[in-house]
Order: structure tokens, then C-alpha cells, then sequence
């Protein structure tokens, strides 16, 4: 009589969580997954950056007492980096958008990777030209 040894079956939801781990993981992957990857995360933050600035101008319902608070919330250093932030997501996204419609429009297919570098690092030329902007006001 021979005994069958079972094996424990994998939980699906760990292997689920595990393929989404790995999908997700953009490390030994092609520029174009960098790519993605940077759009979605700007994507996300951005529309954070919506409801976080709606509730911090929402201080302001209360009224004329509130400006001078609201004006020395505003110029805080956190702000001003907060702020330096932003303008990166915004460029960052904004660049890489106009990359994936050019290339989606047929424009520029065969040059995909130098047109990301290219647009990128111009994304980083503009965020550190306004960071000294914001600072230095």
C-alpha cells in the first residue's frame, strides 16, 4: 500500500500578494517600467496634493482672522519644501505624459529611452530652478 504525502497548498491570497509584490517591483526591469512606475506615483500624489490643499485652504472659511495664520502656514519651511515637491511631481508627470502621448502618436518610438532621460532630467533642471525660486523669495 503506498501513502501519498500531501503537500500544503499556498494560500492564494499570499501568492496574489506576491505576483502584485512583484509586478510592482521595478528593480532589474527597462526604463520603460521606471517610466510607468514614476507616472503612476506623480499620478497618486498629485491628486493627494488635491485634497490636502483643499483642506488647508479650507482654514480660510473662518473668516479675516484666519489669513495672518493661514499666510505664516504658507511661508513655513515645510510649505516651501512641500511645495518644491509639487513642482517635481509636476514635472516629472507632466514631461513623461507628454513623452507617452509623442510615442503614442507615433513621434520619437525609436527613441523612447533617451527622449525619458532627456525630458527628465530637464523635469529636474526645472525643479531645482524653482526650489532656488521658492527659497530665495
Amino acid at each position: 500500500m503506498e501513502t501519498q504525502i500531501q503537500l500544503p497548498t499556498s494560500n492564494p491570497r499570499s501568492s496574489r500578494l506576491r505576483r502584485t509584490a512583484q509586478w510592482a517591483d521595478v528593480r532589474r526591469r527597462g526604463m520603460g517600467m521606471w517610466a510607468y512606475a514614476l507616472n503612476r506615483v506623480t499620478g497618486i500624489g498629485l491628486v493627494v496634493y488635491l485634497y490636502l490643499h483643499l483642506v488647508v485652504l479650507s482654514l480660510l472659511a473662518g473668516g479675516p482672522a484666519m489669513w495672518d495664520p493661514f499666510v505664516n502656514l504658507a511661508r513655513s519651511p515645510l510649505f516651501l519644501a512641500l511645495d518644491v515637491i509639487l513642482i517635481a511631481g509636476w514635472l516629472i508627470h507632466g514631461l513623461n505624459g507628454i513623452r507617452v502621448t509623442l510615442t503614442g502618436l507615433g513621434f520619437g518610438t525609436r527613441r523612447q529611452k533617451s527622449l525619458f532621460v532627456g525630458l527628465m532630467l530637464l523635469a529636474g533642471i526645472g525643479t531645482v530652478v524653482m526650489g532656488i525660486m521658492v527659497f530665495g523669495s
